[in-house]
């Protein structure tokens, strides 16, 4: 990608926030009575965690991971590298990983099971979008805001070489 054009807007800020109402609702809902621990991804998480968190009503820790899958500039190696653990134990606790996009699936399917044996009552995954033609591993995601196609999807946390992040929305590139 040499020159970089952004596309048309696909999902405004406005659908953006509808969604993490809904999905905070139902998160709420799923888990009355509970404790919660929020896990956000970094970096591409942030904004829609934001916007999530203030959506869900019950007794919420939050905390941070960074992770990486190594391989080409565009493909998950499958080998996942943790760059930044949680401050927060788990054992025993309703685990909701929060994503910005599911691609592979590669380093959800990880998470999932490094949480599960960290003791995690239970892991739920809820992602802003959802690229399910980029596939390489079957994993169930519970909490999906919008279904997207095999695109090099920017905006609203997700990047491209650290660039567009700040868009309010969501777009894509044009190679």
């Amino acid at each position: 990608m040499h020159e970089n054009t952004i596309g048309t807007v696909m999902i405004t800020q406005e659908e953006i926030l509808r969604k993490a109402k809904e999905i905070g609702q139902q998160i709420t809902e799923d888990f009355q009575g509970e404790e919660i621990v929020m896990v956000g991804i970094l970096r591409g998480a942030v904004l829609w965690m934001a916007d999530l968190m203030k959506n869900v009503e019950l007794d919420m820790t939050i905390d941070f991971m960074a992770v990486s899958s190594y391989g080409a500039a565009t493909k998950t190696s499958g080998v996942v590298k943790i760059n930044k653990d949680l401050d927060t134990d788990i054992d025993g606790k309703i685990v909701i990983v929060v994503e910005d996009i599911v691609d592979s699936g590669v380093t959800l399917n990880y998470l999932k099971g490094y949480f599960t044996s960290r003791g995690a009552k239970e892991v739920r995954i809820c992602t802003l979008l959802d690229k399910p033609d980029g596939r390489r591993v079957d994993i169930h995601v519970d909490y999906i805001g919008f279904t997207v196609d095999d695109l090099f999807i920017v905006g609203y946390g997700l990047d491209f070489n650290q660039k567009y992040r700040n868009l309010p929305y969501i777009t894509y590139l044009e190679g």
